[in-house]
């Protein structure tokens, strides 16, 4: 009996996503998944000078090194020449977090988590990662299509906080925040056109998890992940110019929510 179109395709992506890896680089990011238990690891290429900076303890946690000439180095990892690499790299799989219930009832840190509506520049996601750890939210959740998957650039952006933040990228946005929602979490989307302000929303969520929801540089908030917000919320500004970069807003939306 032949197998559903829709079968086939699952299968298909399940095999794809068991052959996927990434190339990590730089000296922290390399560092970082090397001391990462969780980090599945492949293959390390460095150079002497990489090799002697890491040192061998933090070459002990994962595969034997490959140690290359500097001027060669580009040619034995698939990586941007332009890639600020310090003579590092590491080929890992990437990381399987748990379940969006496991992370988000469970996990560790604070009852609150960060998502993210097509935001698709690694480097503002990194960035985000890094802020979300600093102020020890439990998730940064994205939709799978439309965000920026792991990657070297964001890994090195991210200065660490791919290893230990959970970056959990779902099937479909509105259902991972329906879920939230039946978690207990209060949903405050922000947008420079809401009708409270981002203080306002987070006292109104009393004692409750919340869910920052941040949408993309220029379109901000799909229709319906607007609709599924329990509030919108503002950021008060002054001045002429109203709007923030989006990593540079999550990192106020998450001091707010934990300064409450």
């Amino acid at each position: 009996m032949k197998k559903p179109t829709w079968v086939i395709d699952k299968e298909r992506a399940r095999r794809a996503a068991a052959a996927e890896t990434v190339w990590l680089f730089g000296i922290h990011a390399v560092r970082d998944a090397l001391a990462n238990p969780r980090r599945e690891k492949l293959r390390l290429v460095l150079t002497k000078n990489a090799a002697d900076r890491l040192g061998p303890e933090g070459i002990s946690g994962g595969p034997a090194p490959e140690i290359v000439d500097p001027r060669k180095f580009d040619s034995h990892v698939p990586i941007d020449p332009e890639s600020v690499h310090q003579g590092a790299a590491l080929e890992v799989k990437p990381l399987r977090w748990g379940s969006l219930a496991e992370i988000c009832i469970g996990g560790e840190g604070a009852p609150l988590v960060v998502l993210l509506d097509r935001v698709t520049d690694p480097h503002n996601i990194g960035a985000i990662l890094r802020s979300a750890e600093v102020f020890g939210a439990r998730a940064v959740i994205a939709p799978l299509r439309h965000s920026a998957p792991e990657t070297g650039a964001l890994a090195k952006t991210a200065s660490g906080a791919l290893e230990r933040q959970p970056y959990l990228r779902v099937g479909n946005l509105a259902d991972a925040m329906e879920e939230l929602k039946a978690m207990g979490f209060t949903l405050i989307g922000l947008d420079g056109d809401g009708n409270v302000t981002l203080a306002e929303a987070v006292q109104g969520a009393g004692s409750r998890p919340i869910g920052l929801v941040l949408g993309a540089e220029g379109p901000g908030l799909r229709d319906k992940t607007r609709d599924t917000c329990d509030v919108l919320a503002r950021i008060p500004f002054s001045g002429g110019f109203g709007s923030l970069n989006v990593s540079n807003a999550a990192a106020v939306s998450l001091y707010a929510a934990t300064a409450r």
